[in-house]
């Protein structure tokens, strides 16, 4: 696996590349492909977030678990699903807060690359599975890299606010500087959680605390 991405990321996160766990995992991850297992998303696209929203320009951090497991639908942001796929249960659910927090209709379109454009940052925990196996690459080190991003804005940072959706992501609140930022934490929009993800308002809470810190609120509308 070549590690392809975006300069302002790669010399932040230089020191993790060449870590004994970073090189297990690339290892692991050539033997599976090499053993003939189907690997989500495509290498091209494992850190396309970090591509997308280069480290000067992150103003939002969304946090998933592990990149969705069924064909073609994995792209390398969480939540986000290629144009054509229809939206997986969580994220329409993530719609419909939007349109009653905000009061605007969404398409249904489910590729949020715009979002990631505006300083969104759709970071999964976990950036890759294996094809058909949730959470099948949850032990193999990723969450070492991604501690590592957050850590890294927290520190370099100021101002980003971080959408924390269920428990497994409010693990990440324990690396983030509540001095410099903002956390916002909320049940996760999975059907699972049953509904207790609606009215969280993070959406419009995002936008406010985007306008007192002098930035550009997102513009969510799809």
């Amino acid at each position: 696996m070549d590690v392809k991405i975006e300069q302002s990321w790669k010399s932040a996160l230089e020191p993790e590349f060449g870590k004994p766990y970073f090189q297990e995992l690339v290892r692991f991850l050539h033997a599976e492909k090499a053993a003939g297992k189907v690997i989500y998303p495509p290498g091209s696209q494992i850190f396309r977030a970090f591509e997308l929203t280069p480290v000067s320009q992150v103003k939002v951090v969304i946090m998933g678990q592990d990149p969705y497991h069924g064909p073609g639908q994995a792209m390398g942001l969480s939540f986000s699903v290629p144009d054509g796929v229809q939206a997986p249960p969580s994220l329409k659910n993530i719609f419909k807060e939007i349109e009653t927090d905000l009061g605007i209709r969404m398409s249904g379109r489910p590729n949020l690359e715009s979002w990631a454009r505006q300083g969104v940052l759709l970071l999964n925990s976990v950036l890759t599975v294996q094809g058909g196996m949730a959470a099948s690459h949850s032990r193999i080190g990723w969450q070492n890299f991604t501690d590592a991003v957050i850590s890294y804005l927290s520190a370099h940072r100021e101002g980003i606010v971080f959408l924390l959706w269920g428990r497994y992501a409010q693990q990440k609140a324990a690396l983030i500087d509540p001095s410099r930022h903002h956390v916002l934490m909320a049940a996760h929009p999975s059907p699972l959680a049953g509904g207790a993800f609606f009215g969280c308002r993070h959406f419009s809470q995002t936008n406010q605390i985007l306008l007192e810190e002098g930035k550009t609120p997102i513009n969510w509308q799809l």
